[in-house]
């Protein structure tokens, strides 16, 4: 994993969004497994303090830092920039500078069924951006993640109700941690993992009833499901003022659902980390 045309001090891996939840799972897995990092952050107050790590200040749409960041490491796990309009310009730049790098893997934290068609609008950045990555040549892997199920309770409104259009549709949701274990796992043997796509998902799909059960059950908050139709979902997210780019996606999030482009359920969290998929009632248990 060490370039011989870089000093060996040089961490071989590097990880992007240390400072959350997802990127900040992984950080700590290598910690644990004793591996040399580099935590690319935005913000160098909030990198977790690891053994074998480094930090460097490298937002998404600075090239010189990413590129300058990324010099001398092998392997990346890049995990998706906040959602903003501008997203896929923040990847394309990201991905570029890994390329100028001379980065000889990349890991990047996509979702399920991106398509240039995907129903749910932020499936389709991720699939511009996928189609980035491969353009650039670099070796790469894919761990296209269903929707978290650590963050389903956040669905619940003030009155206790999850709304959206999503019919009777079912969402495999996927727990963060399963993600991590995959994501490390992949990032320790890349090279088995080249060109390789992983869909990852929890052990079974549930509808938003299901998950409404779940919840109240986890957390002693009576929580219910209440369909709306798409023109109800829009009205009722209004009064957030968000852009419009922004509404698009919070209700296609649910219209995905009702298409059924995230009920595929997978052994992929499995093969990945041998260990079965965590159930939503587990995750909720923990967080709970």
């Amino acid at each position: 994993m060490t370039d011989p045309h870089h000093p060996a001090s040089t961490p071989a891996v590097a990880v992007t969004g240390a400072t959350g939840r997802l990127g900040g799972r992984v950080a700590h897995r290598l910690a644990a497994a004793g591996v040399p990092q580099r935590l690319l952050v935005r913000d160098p107050a909030r990198a977790p303090r690891l053994p074998g790590a480094t930090t460097a200040v490298a937002p998404f749409p600075d090239r010189d830092a990413v590129r300058e960041a990324l010099t001398g490491v092998d392997r990346v796990l890049m995990v998706s920039a906040s959602e903003t309009a501008d997203r896929v310009d923040q990847h394309r730049a990201f991905v570029d500078a890994a390329a100028e790098a001379g980065v000889g893997h990349l890991v990047y934290i996509s979702f399920c069924g991106a398509a240039p068609d995907a129903t749910f609008t932020l499936a389709r950045d991720h699939h511009a951006t996928e189609e980035h990555i491969r353009a650039t040549g670099m070796p790469h892997t894919f761990l296209r993640d269903n929707l978290y199920a650590d963050f389903t309770p956040m669905l619940v409104g003030e009155d206790g109700a999850i709304r959206g259009p999503a019919g009777e549709g079912r969402a495999a949701v996927v727990a963060q941690d399963d993600i991590a274990d995959a994501a490390t796992a992949v990032l320790l043997a890349a090279p088995d993992h080249a060109g390789a796509t992983y869909d990852l998902t929890g052990p079974e799909a549930l509808g938003l009833d299901d998950i409404a059960g779940v919840i109240t059950e986890a957390t002693g908050r009576p929580t219910t499901y209440r369909p709306e139709t798409v023109a109800e979902a829009y009205l009722s997210r209004a009064s957030y003022s968000a852009p419009d780019w922004q509404l698009d996606a919070w209700v296609s999030t649910y219209t995905a659902i009702a298409n059924g482009e995230l009920a595929d359920v997978t052994d992929h969290v499995e093969r990945l980390t041998g260990h079965p998929a965590t159930s939503l009632a587990e995750v909720l248990r923990k967080g709970w």
